[in-house]
């Protein structure tokens, strides 16, 4: 049975503004405070899982530790099929470089293992986004949401982010960076991680 979240104030622990307006306007309907981790001075932990929830899950926790409160945090990246799921919970890392990241270094890494490897087409991807609630106690309650799709060459669209401009959703023709922002929120692996953190925590 998934605990349901009986605080009027939910920590999300991310410092980026665009995942906080989007969680504060999906939690909105439950008359539910968000606040962030920047808000409470909070550091980002060191991610030194292996995997989505692993990593989703030492931010989780650190924040509801660090502050007595009910904490939301989400670990996401892209799975290639081709590259064994790479790049995978090292999305990010793909495009550090020492002047920030850059992700048309990335979606060309991406395509250039592809290539080598003569990878057949469609090359099948999938955005995975892993959310974890946990709570002062050390509880904690996870929701993961996947949205398949295919990877093009070359990358089309100006809205998105990260490997946006790349991937294609199932079932659209358009990719992601192609879309309206709200559009591309209906039907991200995040809208389907959240409807189902939702349903479970405030159903």
């Amino acid at each position: 049975m998934t605990r349901k979240f009986a605080g009027d104030t939910l920590l999300v622990a991310t410092h980026n503004k665009g995942k906080l307006e989007e969680m504060a306007h999906l939690l909105q309907p439950f008359g539910v405070k968000v606040v962030g981790a920047s808000d409470m001075n909070l550091p980002e932990p060191e991610e030194t899982e292996d995997t989505f929830v692993g990593n989703a899950r030492i931010k989780a926790h650190a924040a509801a530790m660090a502050t007595g409160l009910p904490s939301l945090s989400d670990d996401s990246g892209i799975t290639i099929d081709a590259l064994n799921g790479a790049p995978g919970v090292y999305t990010a890392d793909w495009a550090e470089t020492e002047n920030g990241r850059d992700f048309l270094m990335a979606m060309t890494r991406a395509n250039t293992e592809l290539e080598n490897l003569n990878a057949p087409h469609p090359r099948t991807a999938q955005f995975r986004c892993t959310l974890v609630l946990a709570w002062p106690d050390g509880h904690d309650e996870v929701f993961e949401g996947v949205a398949p799709g295919h990877l093009v060459w070359p990358i089309r669209g100006k809205d998105g982010f990260g490997y946006d401009p790349m991937f294609v959703p199932q079932g659209h023709e358009t990719t992601y960076a192609e879309m309206d922002r709200w559009e591309k929120n209906k039907i991200s692996h995040r809208a389907a991680a959240v409807s189902k953190f939702v349903a479970g925590c405030f159903g």
